[in-house]
């Protein structure tokens, strides 16, 4: 067994797996996934069938942050629509079994790409695959949450209004160090968020790692990491989907920034948005330099508390203290797309 016995004991989460998960044969392996910053994830067997277990990190946790509850509740309402999300299983919110609240879900069969350029896929292959990430998102966001249980998920307006003041405070709570162009968003964004025109479900981290693409046809077959979801703009997830195409490939091995997208057989920025356009019956979408800028700055704070958690020792992953130097970077390009919105700094 890895990862799991080091961290909690593995006895008292057999028993409720037991008594929950028909035909559970006990606990054979416990291995803890790779990367993620946020709730640590682990691939559980019995021996004959395996399951995704996924908690919240041990320690001192930021309000609000972390809502595997959440998770929970969301894909427990996606999943009977057919809408591709693993099956979920159980949820326990009694820390004492394991150190903290947790849940169990299918394991999703199928491969994740880390690399948005896909390199080990044919030039027909990547087009397909992109065009079923701009599919699915589309998809989600013409649920309607009221009929999936879901109206009360999140606030129905003022979305941006919110996450600005959301992301400022949690900011502000895990803060290590003065960054000035974290000030300067904090100043602009509040005064010149756009208006909202539609509510829908939103993941709030929908990017091609978060998607497992299915053996065969290399469609989504299970959409991952839900911890962001809420109701909302749904434009703020497009732009954050769409963000991987105006940032660096150098700088995250999921952009695109700088390749050369024809050759590779990835549709243009602008396809996919006419794609997105077309299937949520838009006729265009509006500038989305702020909507860019805004993403950048909710990732920087998102950062910040990843670098909080590794200076107190509670981060869920090796990687955690590189995330964290990120801060100042996702300010910086937060910045100049905010120039570029009309931000006079």
């Amino acid at each position: 067994m890895c990862g799991g016995q080091a961290e909690f004991d593995t006895s008292s989460l057999a028993a409720w797996l037991a008594a929950r998960l028909p035909g559970f044969g006990g606990i054979a392996s416990l291995d803890k996934f790779p990367g993620g910053q946020s709730n640590p994830t682990y691939r559980l067997s019995d021996g004959q069938r395996a399951y995704v277990l996924r908690r919240k990190p041990f320690g001192q946790l930021l309000p609000s942050a972390h809502a595997i509850e959440r998770e929970f509740r969301l894909i427990s309402a996606l999943h009977p629509t057919g809408f591709p999300v693993p099956r979920p299983y159980a949820l326990c919110e009694d820390a004492a079994i394991l150190g903290s609240p947790f849940y169990v879900m299918e394991l999703a069969e199928g491969s994740t790409f880390w690399n948005g350029a896909l390199p080990d896929l044919s030039v027909v292959q990547r087009g397909n695959v992109y065009a079923s990430l701009v599919e699915t998102l589309a998809r989600l966001h013409a649920i309607d949450p009221a009929s999936v249980g879901l109206g009360d998920y999140g606030s129905q307006s003022n979305y941006f209004e919110r996450q600005v003041g959301r992301w400022t405070k949690q900011y502000r709570a895990s803060e290590t160090e003065t960054i000035a162009e974290m000030e300067q968003l904090i100043d602009w964004l509040p005064g010149t968020r756009p208006e909202q025109d539609r509510v829908s479900i939103i993941h709030g981290d929908y990017r091609i790692d978060n998607v497992i693409l299915s053996p065969g046809s290399l469609r989504a077959s299970a959409v991952l990491d839900w911890e962001l979801s809420t109701l909302g703009d749904p434009l703020a997830d497009f732009a954050y989907f769409a963000m991987s195409w105006v940032l660096p490939a150098a700088e995250r091995e999921s952009n695109l920034g700088g390749l050369d997208l024809a050759a590779l057989g990835i549709p243009s920025l602008e396809a996919i948005t006419t794609r997105y356009c077309a299937l949520t019956g838009r006729e265009s979408l509006p500038d989305l330099n702020w909507y860019f800028a805004y993403n950048l700055f909710r990732g920087a704070g998102i950062g910040q508390g990843v670098k909080k958690r590794a200076l107190d020792g509670n981060a869920s992953s090796a990687e955690a203290g590189d995330v964290g130097d990120r801060v100042r970077s996702l300010a910086v390009h937060a910045c100049a797309f905010a120039r570029l919105a009309g931000a006079p700094f």
